[in-house]
């Protein structure tokens, strides 16, 4: 992937569709249902088991817009949306020369599905679906930082083959080929593998951070199991990846994500996060969205074998630099 394509799908992860019907915006979660929490099946120790290989072939919207306020939509309006976006994101990248993800758009299940509607957004806390940044954070996202070219150390992790999905918060890419992710778990740990970038964190069952000398680019995480749900604490993510690509969102090097996925059937996993925060967030505020179980297998991901893109893009900027030199100075 290349810069442009960051670019333009974050231009176009907040595109306004046109006016959709109206529906009624469930309350948050935990409010809405007496039904009975669903018991998944145990380990042979003891735990839900989460092992396998989750996905998701979805089209994914970070925050509300003005035309799209409601959480869920019937299915014909949940269509529209899907079709209205996946038409902007083809439309940018086919103007950046990029035919990789249009074409992969085409290939997405629509909108995605939770608990069984479809969500136009994955912000569920606050009800009005807005991350709650604080003025200052909000500044930073308008106004924008200009890309750096001088050096491959500036250029994004992502980009570098350095962190790819398996960053935590995962904020959620359409379309199946970059979402597969296999639990594997052992009585101490949990091992949480990301097809694309081909990351594996290794998550202990504990309540202490490991020293700072032992941190990873994937930050360091614990978790521990809530009933049902196991819960994951990551601290120290890498400072230069504090806007993430694809969504927009903010996640500080000194802020705590925590993430949630629990069973809610023997083939839906509620995937839920939040990052903590008080510079960036002035109010808590959770997102989610469902992986589904799947049968396809995990495949190796050749990031630097392929990685093109980084010297091509710095290697344009020189030439795009000696055409500047060479032009008349009046």
């Amino acid at each position: 992937m290349t810069a442009r394509l960051a670019a333009a799908s974050v231009i176009c992860f907040g595109f306004c569709v046109a006016p959709l019907a109206n529906s009624q915006t469930p309350s948050p979660p935990g409010q809405t249902s007496a039904a009975p929490v669903y018991a998944a099946p145990r380990t042979s120790f003891g735990q839900p088991s989460l092992e396998g290989v989750w996905s998701h072939n979805f089209i994914i919207v970070m925050e509300a817009s003005a035309r799209a306020p409601m959480l869920s939509l019937p299915e014909p309006a949940a269509k529209a949306m899907a079709d209205a976006v996946a038409n902007g994101i083809g439309e940018q990248l086919d103007k950046a020369l990029d035919p990789e993800v249009p074409a992969l758009m085409k290939m997405a299940d629509g909108l995605p599905i939770v608990r069984g509607e479809r969500r136009t957004r994955v912000v569920v806390v606050p009800a009005d679906g807005k991350l709650p940044y604080t003025p200052e954070v909000r500044k930073e996202l308008s106004s924008g930082s200009p890309p750096r070219f001088d050096n491959v150390e500036e250029r994004p992790f992502w980009e570098r083959c350095i962190t790819s999905l398996g960053l935590p918060p995962v904020t959620g890419v359409g379309t199946t080929s970059g979402n597969p992710r296999e639990f594997i778990q052992t009585p101490g740990f949990v091992v949480l593998h990301t097809e694309y970038g081909d990351e594996a964190r290794i998550i202990p069952l504990s309540d202490k951070h490991r020293p700072e000398a032992l941190h990873t680019v994937l930050g360091d995480s614990i978790a521990h199991w809530e009933g049902e749900t196991l819960v994951i604490e990551t601290i120290d993510l890498p400072s230069n990846e504090r806007i993430r690509a694809f969504s927009n969102l903010v996640v500080p090097a000194e802020s705590k994500v925590i993430e949630r996925f629990t069973r809610l059937s023997e083939n839906e996993l509620l995937y839920q996060y939040t990052v903590e925060d008080p510079k960036a967030y002035n109010a808590p505020w959770l997102a989610e969205y469902s992986l589904y179980r799947t049968d396809q297998r995990m495949f190796e991901h050749a990031c630097h074998e392929g990685n093109y893109s980084l010297p091509n893009i710095l290697q344009a900027k020189r030439v795009d630099d000696a055409r500047a030199a060479m032009k008349p100075q009046h």
